[in-house]
């Protein structure tokens, strides 16, 4: 028989106080935080990135997602799961505990994106009223889901551009971190319109006139227009202008949806000391945006290439490919 706690001593509390009543408004949904769909040039391929607040549903999601014809690839960052998908319909073929639930279909429809979820028992709740409850969707048409049921559902998303913006040089020797100010200038400007999706720290080729760690980082967001484009952008800039204690700062720009146009040129920069002219000649070949021109354009422009890839960009002999 267990006794009973002696009541004097100080932990002890009653039975009836230790019991907390819980009130689920729907016990058998999380709603995800974010849905987004960045398209290529020609719509062909999209990037879904889904942001989770459940990291054990997203990590099923992710195994039995990667089983669908669509999807050419499937990626962790943070609470995201990143997909590649080609776009196009392919019909699922569902199978209880090892392709369960999947992406049938992503369609682009001018400034909207249509994407077809299918899922078995509670991989159908996933595919329906979790992700229709997500930020960033527009519009929705689910099936019941739930308990045994094969369900679907079809969300609306805006399509949405990657911008990437590369920034360096916003700190002194005495004073600043680069890395520090752009997360939170990038946490400050995220909005539907220009939605906040990842930041990379850049390992650089360590320079005479480096402050300590010789670090870049790139900002990766997604813009539904190009007038959220220029909102985004001069925000940046502004805040960059305010908040740098550094009289060399660099901010570059580049709207791509794989950041090919500065791969040569950021293996040059984390493998050797270029000029500022150098890369001011580069960037203008390239077509990427010059947007503050000071040292630090150097930096700044290494670092694009390196987006959502935070793991693999603070080491300095990784490849990009």
């Amino acid at each position: 028989m267990i006794s009973e706690p002696k009541k004097h001593l100080s932990y002890w509390i009653p039975l009836k106080q230790q019991m907390k009543e819980i009130e689920l408004l729907d016990p058998y949904a999380v709603p995800y935080k974010g849905i987004y769909a960045i398209c290529n040039e020609d719509n062909t391929l999209a990037e879904i990135i889904e942001d989770s607040n459940c990291y054990g549903g997203a990590a099923w999601s992710r195994y039995h997602y990667s089983h669908s014809p669509l999807i050419l690839n499937t990626r962790v960052l943070g609470n995201m799961n990143r997909f590649l998908v080609k776009t196009g319909c392919e019909k699922l073929n569902l199978i209880p505990s090892s392709a369960a639930a999947g992406i049938e279909a992503v369609e682009v429809k001018g400034s909207d994106v249509k994407i077809t979820y299918a899922g078995l028992g509670g991989g159908g709740v996933g595919a329906t009223r979790c992700r229709a409850m997500a930020r960033g969707v527009l519009n929705t048409s689910l099936t019941k889901s739930g308990g045994g049921r094969a369900a679907k559902g079809t969300i609306v998303v805006p399509r949405r551009e990657r911008v990437l913006i590369g920034i360096d040089d916003t700190d002194t020797k005495d004073e600043g971190a680069t890395w520090c100010l752009t997360h939170n200038i990038a946490h400050c400007v995220d909005s539907l319109d220009s939605v906040y999706l990842s930041q990379s720290l850049v390992q650089l080729y360590p320079v005479s006139a480096k402050t300590q760690n010789c670090v870049s980082t790139v900002l990766e967001f997604g813009c539904v227009n190009k007038n959220a484009k220029k909102e985004l952008l001069e925000s940046i800039r502004g805040a960059l202008e305010k908040y740098s204690v550094s009289g060399e700062t660099g901010m570059v720009a580049l709207s791509s949806f794989e950041a090919r146009e500065a791969y040569e040129y950021s293996k040059l920069c984390r493998s050797g000391e270029l000029t500022h002219a150098f890369a001011k000649q580069y960037a203008e070949e390239n077509g990427i945006e010059i947007w503050m021109d000071g040292n630090g354009l150097i930096g700044a422009l290494a670092a694009i290439a390196w987006f959502a890839r935070p793991d693999e960009s603070v080491i300095m002999d990784a490849e990009i490919l």
